[in-house]
Parts: C-alpha cells; sequence; structure tokens
C-alpha cells in the first residue's frame, strides 16, 4: 500500500518563457502526471483514501462508473491491481465490450470486471438504491461514485496543498466534477486564489461547488467565503467535453515542442490554454502562479493515431 500511494515523483517544474517574462508572471507545474503512469494526477488523489477507506472496513475491493475513455476506470483498475483489490466498472453503453477501445481493454488486463449498461440505467449511477441493487451482485464492495467525487476524493486532493513548497498568489487546475477544485481550494490561504476551467459545456462552477461543500457537510457561510476565491474561467470548453478544435491541438503541440509537457485535449489543454489566455491579455500580471497538471492523458486515447503523434512529434 506504501509503494501505491508514493507521490514523490510529484515536483514542481518552473516554466520559462518570454511572454511570462514580459508579463512579470512565474509559473509552475505541479506534475502529478508523474506520480504514476496509470494511476496518476488527480485520480491518485481522488483514489487514495477511497481506497484505504475500503481497506478498513475489509471490503474486497471498489466499485466505480466511467464512460467508454474514464481515466477513472483505468486509474480505479491499476490501483485496485497494485492493492491486490478486486475492481468492477460499471460503463455507460450496453453496446460496448472488452475490446471496444483502449482504455477498456487496458482496464480489462488490470482484471477489472466490466458492466456494461445502457446510458438510461447509467442516469442511475448516484441513486442509493441503485448501488445497493448492484452490491447485491457485486458483494463487499466499496462504492466510488464516477470520477471519484465524495467527500475522500475531495480530502485526497486537499493534501496536493502542502506539497507545494513555493509562494503562490493563484493555482489553476481543470475543472470537471469539481472535486480536485474544492479539495484545492479548501487548503488555500487568506490571500490565496484559484482559477477554475470547466471542460463542459454550459457548466455552473459556483452550483456545482456549493452542492460537493453542502454534501460534505461544509455549512453555507463557510462555503460562500471559500468561493469568494474562486475565478471561473468558462469560455474554454471548445464546443464541450472531450471536444477540440484545431487551434487547441496546435496549442498543445506547440507547448509540447517548447516545455516538453504533454498536455491532453480533455482536461490541462484547456486549462493551460486559458491560463496563457489570460496571461497574454494581462490579466495575471505579477503574479505566482502554479499550474497544477492533474494527468489525464490516457485520455489522448480517444484521439487518433495519427493526431496523438502529431501532437507530440520530436
Amino acid at each position: 500500500m506504501v509503494d501505491l500511494f508514493d507521490n514523490t515523483l510529484s515536483v514542481l517544474e518552473t516554466i520559462s518563457d518570454p511572454i511570462l517574462e514580459a508579463h512579470g508572471v512565474s509559473l509552475v507545474v505541479k506534475r502529478d502526471d508523474l506520480i504514476d503512469p496509470e494511476v496518476s494526477g488527480n485520480k491518485w488523489r481522488k483514489l487514495k483514501f477511497n481506497v484505504l477507506q475500503g481497506v478498513q472496513y475489509k471490503n474486497e475491493g471498489i466499485l466505480t462508473f466511467g464512460g467508454a475513455y474514464s481515466n477513472h476506470l483505468v486509474a480505479t483498475a491499476a490501483a485496485c491491481e497494485k492493492a491486490r483489490l478486486r475492481s468492477v466498472g460499471i460503463v455507460r453503453g450496453d453496446e460496448l465490450n472488452a475490446q471496444s477501445n483502449e482504455t477498456l481493454s487496458r482496464c480489462h488486463e488490470l482484471g477489472m470486471q466490466l458492466h456494461f449498461v445502457s446510458r438510461e440505467e447509467y442516469h442511475l449511477r448516484n441513486e442509493r438504491f441503485y448501488h445497493e441493487e448492484l452490491l447485491q451482485e457485486y458483494q463487499n464492495l466499496w462504492v466510488v461514485p464516477e470520477g471519484g467525487a465524495n467527500y475522500w476524493g475531495m480530502i485526497g486532493c486537499q493534501e496536493m496543498n502542502r506539497e507545494i513548497q513555493v509562494s503562490f498568489d493563484r493555482i489553476v487546475v481543470a475543472q470537471g466534477t469539481t472535486t480536485t477544485s474544492c479539495g484545492v481550494l479548501m487548503g488555500l490561504e487568506d490571500a490565496q486564489k484559484i482559477s477554475v476551467i470547466p471542460v463542459l459545456k454550459g457548466f455552473d462552477s459556483l452550483a456545482e461547488m456549493r452542492q460537493r461543500f453542502g454534501k460534505s457537510g461544509i455549512d453555507s457561510e463557510t462555503t460562500d467565503q471559500l468561493l469568494s476565491k474562486v475565478d471561473v474561467l468558462d469560455s474554454f470548453h471548445f464546443g464541450g467535453y472531450a471536444k477540440y478544435t484545431d487551434e487547441l491541438l496546435q496549442f498543445i503541440s506547440d507547448f509540447y515542442e517548447k516545455h516538453q509537457i504533454r498536455l491532453d485535449h480533455v482536461y490541462t489543454g484547456k486549462a493551460m490554454f486559458a491560463l496563457w489566455e489570460q496571461i497574454l491579455e494581462g490579466r495575471y500580471d505579477g503574479e505566482r502562479i502554479v499550474f497544477v497538471h492533474t494527468g489525464g492523458l490516457q485520455g489522448l486515447n480517444g484521439l487518433e493515431i495519427d493526431v496523438r503523434e502529431k501532437l507530440f512529434k520530436g
């Protein structure tokens, strides 16, 4: 279990660029993507205490949920394989099978039992009665929501702040379920801010974060204080979840060529694009910024092979 939760590879990497110098911006990247090839980034953090909870309650493994290209499913399968726990993935799409794509195939290789359900049934994934029905078939498993979006996932992400041993004014993170951003937000000091970049079109970040805090028992007054530190950049979804444009792909390719850091088109590429736009427009002049690389590179499997090769040529 110790090896599974070793995050010493998550270093802080300083980015040097004439654009940053021109705007007086100090930028470092928190390289959570380096923690583990498959249990990486915020997936590692959101699974840490969920796995430990399952072990504490003597569960045999984890049951969780995800789509056809879910980074979370692969991370859960890998974490359970390392911890010698059973893993079951409830997958959206009853037309799929374990060989439908690289993601599902890898889950299967790692020992995850894949249970494919219709999109209608998948809508029940957050309902308690549905969990109870599933546990009648898959007994003695710890249920983890899609994306690790629960209290334990949030607490795991909060730990990240203690590892950032540099002074900073702003932390920047891509946003999906809000679990990571809420956890990071809870660990900020009074003067620090967080910029969140939702990757879903029409996503109400503040409302979703408020709901996440409420489910975790945090009172409304404290929630208001926390949310006052949030800067939402909601116009960088590029059409919606996992959607992308040539402009985004070109940015990801250029960033890799200049800084040798891989970004994906689902989360980190959009977040870094948004940050770069704010810097270019002078909105963050003079700030010390930490960008959280939340991993997610497995999500590149959703791109055509020739596109992937073009992104990271050289």
